[in-house]
């Protein structure tokens, strides 16, 4: 059972912010009373595409700055600045743009939120299959995607071989496991 706790915000600053994210630090009071003090990352809501192939998933490949190293993941993304939509068609527009399929069948599998010890980031994930090729029309930033069909085997090994690391591409996973069979 979930029981709230209440903290309440006694104070919040802007302490960075770029076109992308906003980084706010909160002072915050506590439930006996005490203060304490909360940085937290504002991002946009994203969306995770599972793109089903019969036995294995489409997955892109880039390479991601922060951990220094490229990163097999399923195609996710937001909206750029001044353009709006639901979940589904975000999901639609990031996997025509990073891998140019097209899928005539979706399903909203769930939604989780990106790191909810210190950023306010959610995303939802769709499955999505009867997959159709096309190009992709990637963003200056994904210049050096790929996107390959890998199939289930291989999946798994690459998970248990450390060769996907990506959190959200794990819990899409986890999400379509226990909710397909």
């Amino acid at each position: 059972m979930c029981h709230p706790v209440r903290v309440r915000a006694e104070s919040s600053r802007t302490v960075y912010t770029n076109p992308w994210m906003r980084v706010r630090e909160d002072v915050v009071v506590l439930p006996d009373g005490s203060y304490g003090l909360y940085g937290v990352v504002e991002k946009p809501d994203f969306s995770l595409v599972m793109p089903r192939y019969d036995g294995g998933f489409w997955m892109v490949e880039q390479f991601r700055y922060p951990i220094g190293r490229r990163s097999w993941e399923f195609p996710q993304g937001s909206w750029p600045v001044g353009r709006a939509g639901t979940s589904e068609e975000l999901a639609r527009a990031e996997l025509a743009e990073e891998t140019g399929l097209r899928a005539a069948h979706w399903k909203h599998l769930g939604r989780a939120y990106a790191a909810c010890g210190f950023c306010a980031q959610g995303f939802d994930v769709h499955l999505a299959w009867d997959l159709t090729c096309g190009e992709p029309n990637r963003e200056p930033t994904e210049q050096d995607m790929r996107h390959l069909p890998i199939d289930d085997a291989d999946l798994d090994r690459m998970i248990l071989a450390g060769e996907i690391v990506d959190a959200h591409t794990l819990a899409a996973l986890t999400l379509h496991r226990i909710t397909t069979g």
